[in-house]
């Protein structure tokens, strides 16, 4: 969940998984996946900024690929063969 400022100065709190495009006319509009528009105060930089900020607060800090991750563990443990071809 991200915190916006609606056109009117009222805070706003926004699922950003829900969030489909960010356009600049000039004001900043939020289309949402069900249809909705939503007009807020900051900047479309600023709230690309705060969905990357949420997401790493949640998923973690760097670009991760978790299936990349746990191959490479696998990898590593695997067994190499023994000198003599056992």
């Amino acid at each position: 969940m991200i915190h916006l400022t609606r056109l009117n100065h009222t805070p706003l709190v926004l699922n950003s998984d829900l969030i489909e495009q960010v356009e600049v006319t000039p004001d900043t509009v939020i289309s949402m996946s069900n249809g909705e528009k939503i007009m807020v105060l900051e900047s479309a930089e600023e709230v690309v900024a705060k969905v990357i900020e949420f997401r790493r607060l949640i998923y973690g800090a760097g670009p991760q690929c978790p299936l990349q991750d746990r191959a490479e563990r696998a990898e590593g443990s695997e067994h190499s063969p023994e000198p003599d071809g056992r």
